[in-house]
């Protein structure tokens, strides 16, 4: 898989594919020419990246998806904790609430969503 990284014109390319896959190419290129104003060529030129990459797959005309639009962002959340806090999900935690402090609501669902994990382990 090549890198997982999409810039802004690749995301909202790739937004359009998440809404609406599986569709033929020719549907792919109606909707990119009326959201986008893109040419067929332009189409295909960006759907070959992403399916070298391994998000999107082409096979008889038609699109479908290898990686969810969730997984696509929990790979870029691992990739940036890795990258930025050496791995390290609380630094990441404790970096973002010194700055934006978690609401109530936030805190528990948190909380709830450690707990699901231990019980997984049992």
């Amino acid at each position: 898989m090549e890198e997982m990284k999409l810039g802004i014109v690749e995301s909202r390319f790739a937004d359009i594919v998440w809404q609406n896959a599986p569709l033929t190419t020719k549907e792919l290129i109606a909707i990119c020419e009326k959201e986008l104003n893109w040419k067929r060529t332009t189409t295909y030129t960006v759907l070959k990246k992403l399916c070298e990459r391994g998000i999107f797959a082409m096979e008889n005309s038609t699109v479908t998806v290898k990686i969810s639009k969730d997984e696509f962002s929990a790979i870029q959340s691992e990739k940036f904790v890795d990258e930025t806090f050496s791995g390290s999900l609380p630094a990441f935690i404790a970096a973002f609430a010194s700055r934006k402090k978690p609401s109530e609501k936030e805190i528990a669902e948190i909380r709830k969503m450690i707990d699901s994990f231990g019980k997984d382990e049992k």
